[in-house]
């Protein structure tokens, strides 16, 4: 009896002593737990999503995909797919799986390794949310008092949502809206219990079950789902028996982006990241809307692609041995795709695409004319396929009217701007022929000679010095006054390599005469010059103080160039392009709203800087209509409009080619060059390498809109002159035309008698030929 009294007062005691260290032990573990409160207000990585202003998803950036899902959106069959897989008891417990427990602590003890198990949702919340991954015996306790701590202050649905918003569950997928997205390309609640039940299999193991890269195994976890979800009454046979019978349906669907845009996404990414942060930026869910309209996106892609090819179709087709890499380690670029030559005569070939699609060529078809061999850099004339493609060689081809034609992907890039100039808003951009062949955005990076398309800054500064549209300018040689070798061995000509004599500002203009242009320059002054670009948003280190700079041999990015050729279709305020309109938080909360400064002569506030008087800006108008009248860009009467004004470039040795045109309601601007600043070849001028690609854009941007000409302001007179002196036009005159003047400059004297008498016995010849400027 004595020693029984003894055990059992050891017993007491060792029970009140491990009964008191196990009550220090949970304040001590307690005080080290987090406010399990912090799950009311929990915040998910979520990516940064970039869209266009109507919508339309560009890109998405960050690491976790999430698309957070309460629970009363979630499919009952897809919680009764978690419960039955991770804890069929979980609506009956209090947190903990006693059962679950004690098998792991008898597999510890049996074998001294710690095994996964014996975790209820609830302990995975806890882990999930609140503790670190670290596997240790304190953090299981730790799992277990938040547990109970969490089941008494939550519902057991809103554990639930917690869990299934959470949860990893591979293909970087997290939570299970996203899980479904990611492996089926639809919504949680279009989904079959057998692709529900493969979703709940996978957080046991998220790469091991994985649908797409262990379909074997994951198709055994699904099924272990089923089974238990029939064994729990969740569903019945019949439905046990269908979906045991489905196949795996899942595969990686990428996040559906439903416009490509992928220049403005990097801009957008960049400013995201300088202004919340990396950290912020990637997993914060904010959705960034843009001021891109996605159809005006879309043309301008194609439009400078379809131009580009259009350009190299001019040139040779390049042979190399790329030809010979296999169809495999070949990829689409751009508008072009990999095909393997399985047929081949003179006139016709069979290819086979990489997705096993066969495709016909015919000769016919086919633009090219010339081979160039990069291997032995050797140019010849071809007439057949069999002249340029062996049988088996990888090629490319894209199409064009619905038909296949051998292509390559262009040795020369492009840029397209489109922005609305009342604002500024970026209506379309393109950087590149394809952003991932090449991520260098020469649409707003490349620095580039804007050539002629400079010269609305001589003539704004011309016109502000008191010059008119009439004014007469001897389009002569220039002697260059500076003793320098630089200038004197400059000697600048007209692309023509002629000279005319007395020309007008407006015919100068229209022709693209650069020796006027440099005679305007250094007539009223570099510094006059330098003064209205910088006024323009140029910047003084873009602009050399050289009689050169008549001619643009500054530099300038094509967003530039629109910002630029907005004030003259404005009315003469100066912009600031912009491209993202705002942006929200993940709970919709608009964190920023662009306020933009907008060309308006009433606005109180918010209101663009004007830069240039309405008198002049109407000159101007007049003057660039012109231009595509009768001028260099005669090629956009085809759009059959008559509100349609801008400049051609092209710089030295055809190196670059521009359009800049607008209306009243629009700005593009097109470029083409090479990366390399090599020549694009003779005859590349701006009127043919660019302004087909802005015609094909303004052809679809134009489509309906009502044509908006510039209204005449006060202060302009229209008057009848001499086209051969600039001076007023007699009543009898037969060769007169009309010119608009400001108020101060019109013309007081009559053209001479005799000019008149000329004019009657013999009509002379101005009839030049309509050639492009350059760059000399």
């Amino acid at each position: 009896m004595r020693i029984i009294k003894w055990l059992s007062a050891i017993l007491v005691t060792f029970s009140m002593l491990g009964l008191i260290i196990g009550y220090f032990a949970y304040q001590q573990l307690s005080s080290e737990l987090p406010d399990i409160k912090v799950l009311r207000d929990i915040q998910y990585h979520q990516p940064l999503n970039i869209y266009s202003r109507d919508g339309l998803l560009i890109e998405q950036f960050g690491e976790k995909i999430r698309i957070p899902i309460s629970i009363s959106d979630t499919p009952e069959q897809l919680v009764n797919a978690f419960i039955s897989a991770e804890d069929g008891n979980f609506f009956s417990h209090i947190g903990i799986d006693f059962k679950g427990l004690a098998r792991a602590v008898i597999q510890l003890a049996l074998t001294g390794k710690k095994k996964q198990g014996g975790s209820t949702i609830t302990m995975q919340v806890a882990r999930n949310f609140l503790l670190s991954n670290k596997k240790t015996y304190t953090r299981k306790l730790k799992e277990i008092i938040l547990s109970l701590q969490i089941e008494q202050e939550f519902s057991k649905n809103e554990i639930l949502e917690l869990y299934l918003n959470k949860i990893y569950l591979g293909q970087r997928a997290y939570g299970v809206a996203a899980a479904s997205a990611i492996y089926y390309g639809r919504p949680l609640t279009e989904l079959t219990i057998a692709e529900l039940s493969m979703i709940a299999g996978l957080p046991k193991a998220p790469s091991s079950y994985n649908p797409i890269s262990n379909p074997e195994r994951a198709l055994l976890r699904r099924n272990y789902v089923l089974r238990r979800m029939l064994d729990l009454r969740y569903i019945s046979q019949q439905d046990y028996n269908t979906a045991i019978e489905s196949p795996i349906t899942a595969r990686r669907y990428a996040a559906q982006r439903e416009l490509y845009a992928p220049f403005i996404a990097e801009m957008v990414r960049n400013d995201i990241v300088r202004l919340y942060g990396e950290d912020q930026a990637y997993t914060a869910g904010l959705k960034v809307y843009t001021t891109l309209h996605a159809d005006l996106q879309s043309v301008a892609v194609s439009a400078m692609r379809a131009n580009l090819h259009q350009f190299d179709e001019r040139h040779s087709y390049r042979t190399s041995q790329q030809q010979k890499l296999p169809l495999k380690s070949s990829h689409n670029t751009g508008s072009t795709f990999p095909a393997q030559v399985t047929q081949i005569v003179e006139q016709q070939l069979t290819a086979e695409l990489k997705d096993g699609t066969e495709i016909k060529l015919l000769w016919k078809d086919s633009p090219w004319s010339t081979v160039y061999n990069a291997d032995t850099q050797q140019t010849r004339r071809v007439n057949s396929y069999l002249d340029i493609i062996d049988l088996h060689d990888t090629i490319r081809v894209r199409q064009a009217n619905k038909k296949w034609r051998l292509a390559q992907v262009p040795e020369a890039e492009g840029a397209f701007v489109a922005l609305d100039p009342k604002t500024g808003a970026v209506l379309a951009l393109s950087g590149g022929y394809a952003y991932f062949n090449n991520k260098y955005n020469r649409a707003t990076q490349a620095m580039r000679q804007p050539g002629s398309g400079f010269k609305p800054i001589i003539y704004t500064s011309a016109l502000e010095a008191g010059y008119t549209a009439a004014s007469m300018i001897n389009d002569a040689p220039i002697v260059s006054a500076n003793n320098s070798i630089e200038e004197s061995a400059w000697r600048p000509e007209n692309y023509s390599h002629k000279f005319y004599g007395p020309t007008s500002i407006r015919t100068a203009l229209r022709k693209s005469r650069n020796l006027i242009a440099i005679r305007l320059t250094r007539a009223i002054g570099i510094a006059t010059v330098t003064d209205t670009a910088i006024r323009f948003g140029f910047l003084p280190e873009q602009l050399p103080a050289k009689l050169s700079l008549a001619l643009g041999s500054g530099q300038a990015s094509p967003l530039q160039m629109a910002r630029m050729y907005a004030v003259f279709a404005n009315g003469g305020y100066l912009i600031n392009p912009y491209y993202i309109d705002r942006i929200e938080a993940s709970t919709g909360e608009v964190l920023f709203q662009a306020e933009p400064l907008a060309a308006c002569s009433v606005c109180a506030s918010n209101a663009a800087p004007r830069i240039i008087s309405p008198q002049t800006n109407f000159l101007i108008n007049s003057l660039l209509q012109d231009v595509v009248r009768r001028g260099t860009a005669v090629k956009a009467k085809s759009l059959q409009r008559n509100d349609l004004a801008g400049k051609t470039g092209t710089t030295n040795d055809q190196k670059d080619a521009w359009f800049n045109g607008f209306t009243p309601d629009i700005v593009g601007v097109a470029w083409v060059g090479k990366d390399n600043s090599s020549s694009l070849g003779r005859w590349e001028t701006g009127g043919k390498a660019a302004l087909p690609m802005w015609i094909d854009f303004m052809r679809y941007a134009l489509k309906g809109k009502v044509e908006r000409e510039p209204i005449m302001p006060e202060g302009i007179s229209k008057v009848l002159i001499d086209p051969e002196t600039g001076l007023l036009a007699r009543e009898e005159s037969l060769t007169g035309i009309w010119e608009y003047f400001s108020d101060e400059s019109v013309p007081t004297q009559y053209a001479p008698l005799i000019e008149l008498e000329s004019e009657l016995i013999g009509e002379k010849n101005t009839t030049e030929d309509e050639v492009p400027e350059t760059l000399f």
